[in-house]
């Protein structure tokens, strides 16, 4: 990925949109590497992803793809198409903070998924309103943060958060069980750039006492989701979902037990489909492609 650059597209639907795009990156010389597309028949649209080298695409060091100039080609061509389209490239990689509070499941499985490298980012921080997790923020060698957050201190607490974010250059802030509710004016700071994990299948059981709801609903699925986060809780654009068949057998402590595994499943397939830049938002959807 790191030598490699990402075509986002999504614009109304027309024949020949895929020839347009590949015939032009062709013509650019670009060595495609991935291709996929999608069509939501209903609203008319044309979504694409499209991965390719940055190199002689022989796997020698020959002439560099020219990356400014395949942008300079492509805008009056996206222009004319009525596409929203986002370039990005490998370089620098992408900084990720933590927030969590005191449950550490989803932590610990990030920071092992990031030590086995399957997470191609930099943990800049891990930031929380409890200390539980300083200890495991030195053993992996990463920044630990604590900034207490009450009713009172709400805004003050924040404003301290972006400061840290801001300072790092931090492109990705993912809550791994961070139990508080970020303001309005914090998520406007990164729009499709905070993930959260919810401990339900959503739109069901939203709210911070998710399997106690279920239990007291009887169900017999429980799941967990992971999805952008929007000024309204726990709505945002739904990036994963799984789930985990239950009986009339479970209580609470076992619904908690068995939910912990899909959310660090749940949320770690978002994170890393996130950094592999596979994620495109539409209205308060998602197409996250293969």
């Amino acid at each position: 990925m790191r030598d490699s650059a990402v075509l986002l597209i999504d614009c109304p639907d027309r024949k020949g949109l895929v020839a347009r795009v590949s015939g032009l990156l062709y013509e650019q010389g670009a060595n495609i590497l991935h291709a996929d597309q999608h069509q939501d028949h209903d609203l008319g649209l044309f979504f694409m992803r499209v991965e390719f080298g940055l190199g002689d695409g022989n796997g020698t060091e020959g002439a560099r793809f020219d990356f400014e100039g395949f942008k300079a080609a492509f805008a009056p061509l996206a222009a004319g198409l009525g596409m929203r389209w986002k370039l990005s490239a490998g370089g620098r990689r992408p900084r990720m903070a933590l927030f969590c509070s005191q449950y550490l499941h989803c932590v610990v499985d990030l920071l092992h998924r990031w030590r086995m490298g399957e997470l191609d980012c930099e943990i800049s921080m891990i930031v929380s309103n409890h200390r539980e997790v300083e200890l495991l923020a030195a053993f992996y060698g990463i920044l630990f943060q604590y900034v207490p957050v009450t009713a009172a201190t709400r805004a003050k607490a924040e404003r301290e958060q972006l400061a840290l974010l801001a300072k790092y250059e931090v492109d990705l802030v993912v809550l791994a069980r961070y139990m508080q509710i970020l303001s309005p004016e914090f998520v406007a700071q990164y729009p499709a750039g905070i993930i959260n994990v919810h401990h339900s299948f959503l739109p069901a059981f939203t709210g911070a006492r998710p399997y106690h709801a279920a239990h007291a609903r009887g169900v017999k699925l429980i799941g967990a989701t992971s999805h952008y986060v929007t000024e309204v809780l726990d709505d945002g654009p739904i990036i994963e979902q799984d789930v985990a068949r239950i009986s009339h057998r479970d209580q609470v402590p076992d619904l908690v037990a068995r939910g912990r595994d899909l959310e660090r499943m749940v949320l770690s397939r978002a994170v890393r489909w996130h950094l592999d830049r596979r994620i495109l938002c539409y209205g308060n959807k998602t197409v996250v492609f293969d």
